[in-house]
C-alpha cells in the first residue's frame, strides 16, 4: 500500500479553498497499482456471499466495476440527481461543502441482496451514508463499505455502520 499512497496526489483548494483533494488518478494511470487495489478487496471479500457491488458515483464506478468482475458479481451504480434514465429513488444529504442529491435505480437490488458499497475516499461519511440508506430503502444489506483512502481526522467511520469500514489507506 505505500507504494500507492506515494502515487496519491494532494491537489490543494480543490474543490473549494481549503480543502487538499487526494487524487487518485495517478494511481488509476498505473495498471499494477490498479490490480494491487481491486486484488486486496477482491480477497478480502472473497469468502463473503455478496449478491452485488454497489458504486457510488464516479470514482467508485472505476473501483467497483472490476470488483464485481473480480467477484462475480453485478455492479449497481449510485448516481448523482437526473443521470438516471428508469424508475429511481433518491436521498439527499449534507458534504463537508455543500448538499448534494443521489439516485438508484428502483429494480437495482432484491430484497435480501447482501452488498459492498465502494468508493475511492472516505471524508465526512455522508455520501456512504446516504447510499446506505438508497441500499436499504430496496430491502437490501450492506456487508460492508470499502474505501481506498479514508481522510482519519475527518472521522467519517463514525457515521457509517461500526465495524463495517473497511480502507486500504488511511490519513490520519
Amino acid at each position: 500500500m505505500e507504494r500507492i499512497k506515494a502515487l496519491v496526489r494532494d491537489v490543494p483548494d480543490f474543490p473549494v479553498p481549503g480543502i487538499i483533494f487526494k487524487d487518485i488518478t495517478p494511481v488509476l494511470k498505473d495498471p499494477e497499482a490498479l490490480g494491487t487495489i481491486i486484488e486486496e478487496f477482491r480477497k478480502k471479500y472473497a469468502s463473503l456471499k455478496i449478491d452485488a457491488i454497489v458504486g457510488i458515483e464516479s470514482r467508485g464506478f472505476i473501483i467497483g466495476t472490476p470488483l464485481a468482475l473480480a467477484l462475480k458479481v453485478p455492479f449497481v451504480p449510485i448516481r448523482k440527481v437526473g443521470k438516471l434514465p428508469f424508475d429511481k429513488i433518491s436521498v439527499s444529504y449534507k458534504l463537508e461543502y455543500g448538499e448534494a442529491t443521489i439516485e438508484m435505480h428502483t429494480d437495482a437490488l432484491e430484497k435480501g441482496d447482501r452488498v459492498i458499497i465502494v468508493d475511492d475516499l472516505l471524508a465526512t461519511g455522508g455520501t456512504t451514508a446516504a447510499s446506505i440508506v438508497l441500499v436499504e430503502k430496496l430491502g437490501a444489506e450492506v456487508l460492508r463499505c470499502a474505501f481506498v483512502i479514508e481522510l482519519g481526522f475527518l472521522n467519517g467511520r463514525k457515521v457509517l455502520p461500526e465495524g463495517k469500514v473497511d480502507s486500504l489507506i488511511v490519513y490520519d
